[in-house]
Protein backbone atom coordinates (compact mmCIF):
# COMPACT_ATOMS: atom_id res chain seq x y z
CA UNK A 1 0.00 0.00 0.00
CA UNK A 2 1.01 3.92 -0.35
CA UNK A 3 2.78 5.49 1.99
CA UNK A 4 0.08 8.15 3.37
CA UNK A 5 2.34 11.40 2.16
CA UNK A 6 2.52 9.54 -1.13
CA UNK A 7 -1.40 8.65 -0.99
CA UNK A 8 -2.63 12.37 -0.25
CA UNK A 9 0.06 13.80 -2.54
CA UNK A 10 -2.06 11.79 -5.45
CA UNK A 11 -5.38 13.08 -4.19
CA UNK A 12 -4.32 16.55 -4.39
CA UNK A 13 -3.24 15.89 -8.07
CA UNK A 14 -6.29 13.72 -9.17
CA UNK A 15 -8.68 16.58 -7.68
CA UNK A 16 -6.47 19.16 -9.46
CA UNK A 17 -7.23 16.69 -12.70
CA UNK A 18 -11.10 16.26 -11.81
CA UNK A 19 -11.54 20.13 -11.63
CA UNK A 20 -9.68 20.59 -15.18
CA UNK A 21 -11.74 17.70 -16.31
CA UNK A 22 -14.97 19.58 -14.32
CA UNK A 23 -14.08 22.84 -16.72
CA UNK A 24 -13.91 20.86 -20.04
CA UNK A 25 -17.55 19.22 -18.89
CA UNK A 26 -19.45 22.53 -17.86
CA UNK A 27 -19.52 25.46 -19.38
CA UNK A 28 -19.29 28.64 -17.44
CA UNK A 29 -15.99 27.13 -15.70
CA UNK A 30 -13.13 27.98 -16.99
CA UNK A 31 -9.25 26.75 -15.69
CA UNK A 32 -6.80 28.36 -16.95
CA UNK A 33 -3.28 25.98 -16.34
CA UNK A 34 -2.09 23.46 -14.06
CA UNK A 35 -1.13 25.72 -11.34
CA UNK A 36 -4.79 26.77 -11.11
CA UNK A 37 -6.49 23.73 -10.78
CA UNK A 38 -3.89 22.50 -8.30
CA UNK A 39 -4.41 25.64 -6.54
CA UNK A 40 -7.78 25.54 -6.68
CA UNK A 41 -7.88 21.79 -5.47
CA UNK A 42 -5.83 22.88 -2.27
CA UNK A 43 -8.05 25.80 -1.51
CA UNK A 44 -10.95 23.87 -1.83
CA UNK A 45 -9.76 21.23 0.32
CA UNK A 46 -9.33 23.41 3.33
CA UNK A 47 -12.66 25.08 2.83
CA UNK A 48 -13.50 21.75 2.65
CA UNK A 49 -12.09 20.42 5.87
CA UNK A 50 -12.78 23.84 7.92
CA UNK A 51 -15.95 26.01 6.65
CA UNK A 52 -17.86 23.63 5.16
CA UNK A 53 -18.85 21.33 8.15
CA UNK A 54 -19.82 24.56 10.28
CA UNK A 55 -21.84 25.94 7.73
CA UNK A 56 -23.59 22.57 7.66
CA UNK A 57 -24.71 22.76 10.83
CA UNK A 58 -25.58 26.14 11.19
CA UNK A 59 -27.63 25.44 8.26
CA UNK A 60 -28.99 22.00 9.42
CA UNK A 61 -32.81 22.92 9.70
CA UNK A 62 -33.03 24.12 6.22
CA UNK A 63 -31.34 21.71 4.72
CA UNK A 64 -34.15 18.99 6.90
CA UNK A 65 -36.95 21.17 5.40
CA UNK A 66 -35.36 21.09 1.52
CA UNK A 67 -34.82 16.92 2.44
CA UNK A 68 -30.59 17.75 1.59
CA UNK A 69 -30.52 20.19 -1.24
CA UNK A 70 -29.91 22.90 0.73
CA UNK A 71 -26.37 20.92 1.25
CA UNK A 72 -26.09 21.11 -2.36
CA UNK A 73 -26.17 24.80 -2.39
CA UNK A 74 -24.31 25.49 0.53
CA UNK A 75 -21.64 23.09 -1.41
CA UNK A 76 -21.90 25.07 -4.85
CA UNK A 77 -21.36 28.18 -2.88
CA UNK A 78 -18.50 27.57 -1.27
CA UNK A 79 -17.27 26.34 -4.69
CA UNK A 80 -17.69 29.41 -6.35
CA UNK A 81 -16.01 31.01 -3.40
CA UNK A 82 -13.02 29.22 -3.70
CA UNK A 83 -12.90 29.09 -7.49
CA UNK A 84 -13.37 32.99 -6.92
CA UNK A 85 -10.23 33.08 -4.17
CA UNK A 86 -7.76 31.79 -7.18
CA UNK A 87 -6.90 33.61 -10.21
CA UNK A 88 -7.02 31.71 -13.70
CA UNK A 89 -10.32 30.12 -12.48
CA UNK A 90 -13.51 31.54 -13.58
CA UNK A 91 -17.47 30.30 -12.88
CA UNK A 92 -19.41 32.74 -14.80
CA UNK A 93 -22.72 32.31 -12.67
CA UNK A 94 -24.11 30.09 -9.84
CA UNK A 95 -25.35 27.48 -12.01
CA UNK A 96 -21.89 26.63 -13.09
CA UNK A 97 -21.10 26.50 -9.81
CA UNK A 98 -23.91 23.90 -8.92
CA UNK A 99 -23.29 21.72 -11.37
CA UNK A 100 -19.37 22.34 -11.31
CA UNK A 101 -19.77 21.33 -7.65
CA UNK A 102 -21.86 18.67 -8.22
CA UNK A 103 -19.98 16.97 -10.90
CA UNK A 104 -16.66 17.62 -8.58
CA UNK A 105 -17.86 16.67 -5.66
CA UNK A 106 -18.50 13.16 -7.33
CA UNK A 107 -15.17 12.56 -9.16
CA UNK A 108 -13.26 13.82 -6.21
CA UNK A 109 -15.69 10.74 -4.17
CA UNK A 110 -14.56 8.62 -6.35
CA UNK A 111 -10.82 9.50 -6.29
CA UNK A 112 -11.28 9.33 -2.21
CA UNK A 113 -12.46 5.63 -2.86
CA UNK A 114 -10.02 4.36 -5.27
CA UNK A 115 -7.49 5.84 -2.65
CA UNK A 116 -8.63 4.79 0.28
CA UNK A 117 -6.11 2.28 2.52
CA UNK A 118 -8.78 -0.69 3.48
CA UNK A 119 -6.07 -1.56 6.02
CA UNK A 120 -7.00 1.59 7.87
CA UNK A 121 -10.71 0.56 7.76
CA UNK A 122 -9.69 -2.92 8.98
CA UNK A 123 -7.93 -1.76 12.20
CA UNK A 124 -11.34 0.41 12.85
CA UNK A 125 -13.34 -1.81 12.69
CA UNK A 126 -11.10 -4.48 14.87
CA UNK A 127 -11.18 -1.91 17.31
CA UNK A 128 -14.95 -0.98 17.48
CA UNK A 129 -15.61 -4.86 17.27
CA UNK A 130 -12.93 -5.09 20.46
CA UNK A 131 -14.74 -2.10 22.60
CA UNK A 132 -17.98 -3.85 22.03
CA UNK A 133 -16.72 -6.86 23.25
CA UNK A 134 -15.10 -5.21 26.99
CA UNK A 135 -18.02 -3.35 26.94
CA UNK A 136 -20.48 -6.10 27.38
CA UNK A 137 -22.94 -5.98 30.71
CA UNK A 138 -24.01 -9.84 30.44
CA UNK A 139 -21.20 -10.53 32.53
CA UNK A 140 -23.02 -12.18 36.19
CA UNK A 141 -19.49 -12.11 37.56
CA UNK A 142 -18.76 -8.43 37.66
Amino acid sequence: MLPSWLRLLLHWLLNAVALLAVAEIVSGITVTGYGAALLTAFVLGIINWSIKPILLLLTLPATLFTLGIFALVINALLFWAATGIVPGVVVADFWSAFWGALLYSILTGVVAIALSDPRYEVKVRWRVDRRRWHDRDDDPWV
